[in-house]
């Protein structure tokens, strides 16, 4: 996947401020952040990509060390904080694969970020990678994490999905829906997609205690029109936007977004 995003450039900026439904996942992923990160928290970003979210770190009052497995991402990172006030809060930029962490210490860092879905690539050593990042969380710290969403990518990607059965079969499109396993598929962007109760699990099984979980959308997935109208006017769009963050955090709504958000505190 490497490859992917280093081909991805700076789509990888824009891909949450080019509509309606990103810009709403953007500030789901934000006022998530916000409750887990307090000002002088040592983070480690891991998967920062061109660096979205380490402006928001930075304006919590954080200090960063970035990193990212793609060096096209991390340069363009080194681009776009580097010329603005933020870079103050960066500490360090290295290359990481979220599969290893043992260059850090134990109990190092106040919070672990992996937004973007950077356990979604480590297939069979997702255990693994959860619990080193835990490890190198400090107790009482938090991972804050998302992850691709199986049932909600489904329902948001079914035209694509139903075109990607025709071309492997039924049989492997049950084993993507069975496993969340896009190996099986012929999609480029090959992840492996989870649901919220298998991420509960995940957290158990690494040590943790899961603090928070959301959808990253639920009923900004579709109707793109609504959106845009909503939108033109401040008042009822801060509305909207205070009813959907409530609504993906809601219970029955977890599974609902392209990603699934949580915060694994660690005891």
């Amino acid at each position: 996947m490497r490859a992917f995003y280093d081909d991805l450039g700076e789509a990888e900026w824009t891909r949450l401020e080019s509509s309606p439904r990103g810009r709403v996942a953007y500030e789901v992923h934000r006022q998530f952040l916000e409750r887990f990160v307090k000002p002088g928290d040592h983070v480690l970003e891991v998967g920062a990509g061109p660096g979205r979210f380490t402006f928001d770190l930075a304006r919590l009052g954080a200090a960063i060390d970035v990193t990212d497995f793609s060096p096209v991402q991390l340069d363009l990172h080194r681009q776009l904080v580097g010329d603005s006030p933020t870079e103050a809060a960066v500490l360090s930029r290295e290359l990481l694969d979220v599969c290893d962490t043992s260059r850090y210490g134990d109990d190092t860092f106040d919070v672990v970020l992996a937004f973007g879905g950077p356990l979604s690539y480590a297939f069979e050593q997702t255990d693994d990678a959860l619990a080193g990042l835990m490890r190198i969380t400090k107790p009482g710290g938090y991972v804050v994490a998302s992850v691709m969403s199986l049932l909600g990518s489904w329902r948001y990607f079914l035209q694509a999905a139903t075109e990607d059965m025709k071309v492997v079969g039924e049989d492997a499109n049950d084993l993507v829906f069975e496993t969340g396993d896009l190996r099986h598929s012929q999609t480029v962007h090959v992840c492996q997609m989870f649901r919220a109760r298998e991420i509960s699990d995940l957290v158990a099984q690494c040590g943790g205690e899961m603090a928070a979980m959301s959808a990253s959308n639920w009923a900004s997935l579709n109707e793109a029109s609504v959106l845009e109208e909503l939108e033109a006017d401040p008042d009822r769009w801060a509305r909207f936007l205070k009813h959907e963050i409530e609504a993906c955090a809601e219970p029955g709504a977890l599974d609902g977004g392209t990603h699934l958000l949580f915060a694994s505190r660690k005891l």
